[in-house]
C-alpha cells in the first residue's frame, strides 16, 4: 500500500481510506472488517460525529482497540443534534467545535484526533472563528491537523487562502469531475491535499445498474461503466479499483475514501495491498469516456 503525506502535516495516509459511515452496527462484524483493512495496509479511517449520533465513532474506537497508535483517525464536526436526537442544525461556532471534540475523543477512546474536519460549510459561516477553534485545539494537542469537507469552490478558496488546513474532502469521481475545473489545481498550489469521497459514484462504477447521475444520462453512465469494465478486464483488476485509480492519478489526491461493509468489497478495492497507477493511455481513455462537468453554484 502506498502512503501519502497529508498537506504539510506529518500525517502519512494510505491511498485507500476506510469510510466508516458504511459500517454495520454490529461490533463484531465491524471489528473484523476493520482488522482486515489493517492487514491490507489501510491506516486511514474516516468517520463523523453526525453518523448514527456518534455511534459510528464508538464502533470505530472499540474496533481499533490497541491498534490506535498504528492508524490515522479522521472525524468531523459542525452538525449539532437537537436534544431529542431527531434532527441536527448547522453550528460552526468556535465554542461548539471546542466542546464537541471532547465527546468525539471519548467515543473514539483516544486523547487526540489525527484529522479534524469541518463537516460542510458555507461562505456565510464565521470562517475566522472556525479557524481559531481548530488552531486552538491543535495548540492543545487534541488534534494533529485539520481540514474541511466541502465541494463548494468559494468555501474551499477561502480556507485555502486564510487557514493552515491540510486537507479538503470532496466528492470526486469519473462521473463527477467538477473538482478538475479549478479546485484541484488551487489546492495543489496551496499544498493542501485532497481526500476524495464518492469515488465509486454510489456504486455505479462498481457494478450497480446504470442510472442518471448528476447531469449525466443513464446512457452516458452506461458507456463509462463499459469502458471501466473493459479496462478492468484488460488489467485483471476490478471496476471498483479502476474507479479509485482514476482519482488517485492526480498527485494532489492523497487518499480515496471508500465505504466497506464486507471482505469482498475491501479486497476488490485494494488488490491485495497494491494499488498501481494507471498508464497514460488508460487514464486518457477514461477521461475521454465522458465530458467533465462544472460547478454552477457556490463559485
Amino acid at each position: 500500500m502506498k502512503y501519502n503525506q497529508l498537506g504539510r502535516s506529518s500525517l502519512e495516509v494510505s491511498q485507500i481510506a476506510f469510510g466508516c459511515m458504511s459500517l454495520q452496527s454490529t461490533q463484531s462484524q465491524s471489528t473484523r472488517v476493520i482488522r482486515e483493512a489493517l492487514d491490507l495496509g489501510i491506516n486511514f479511517f474516516d468517520t463523523a460525529d453526525l453518523y448514527e449520533q456518534g455511534k459510528n465513532e464508538t464502533l470505530l474506537g472499540r474496533a481499533l482497540g490497541q491498534k490506535r497508535q498504528e492508524v490515522i483517525i479522521a472525524t468531523k464536526v459542525g452538525n449539532q443534534w437537537n436534544a431529542e436526537g431527531t434532527a441536527w442544525n448547522w453550528n460552526p461556532r468556535k465554542d461548539y467545535i471546542i466542546s464537541a471534540v471532547e465527546d468525539s475523543l471519548k467515543r473514539l477512546r483516544t486523547d487526540y484526533i489525527d484529522l479534524y474536519q469541518l463537516h460542510g460549510g458555507t461562505i456565510d459561516d464565521p470562517i475566522d472563528e472556525v479557524i481559531e477553534a481548530f488552531e486552538h485545539l491543535k495548540t492543545q494537542g487534541k488534534i494533529r491537523a485539520y481540514g474541511i469537507s466541502s465541494i463548494r469552490p468559494n468555501v474551499i478558496r477561502e480556507y485555502a487562502s486564510r487557514s493552515n488546513i491540510d486537507s479538503v474532502m470532496m466528492q470526486y469521481s469519473l462521473l463527477d469531475r467538477r473538482p478538475e475545473e479549478t479546485c484541484l489545481d488551487l489546492l495543489r498550489q496551496h499544498q493542501v491535499s485532497v481526500i476524495t469521497r464518492g469515488s465509486l459514484a454510489k456504486g455505479l462504477l462498481a457494478g450497480k445498474p446504470a442510472q442518471a447521475y448528476l447531469d449525466h444520462s443513464a446512457t452516458a453512465v452506461k458507456n463509462v461503466v463499459a469502458t471501466i469494465q473493459k479496462m478492468s478486464s484488460k488489467n485483471q483488476t476490478t471496476p471498483a479499483l479502476t474507479a479509485c485509480q482514476y482519482v488517485l492519478q492526480t498527485p494532489v489526491v492523497a487518499s480515496a475514501v471508500v465505504g466497506f461493509r464486507t471482505s469482498e468489497q475491501l479486497k476488490g478495492c485494494t488488490n491485495g495491498n497494491h494499488v498501481p497507477a494507471l498508464t497514460t493511455d488508460d487514464y486518457a481513455m477514461l477521461q475521454n469516456s465522458i465530458a467533465p462537468s462544472q460547478y454552477t453554484v457556490h463559485r
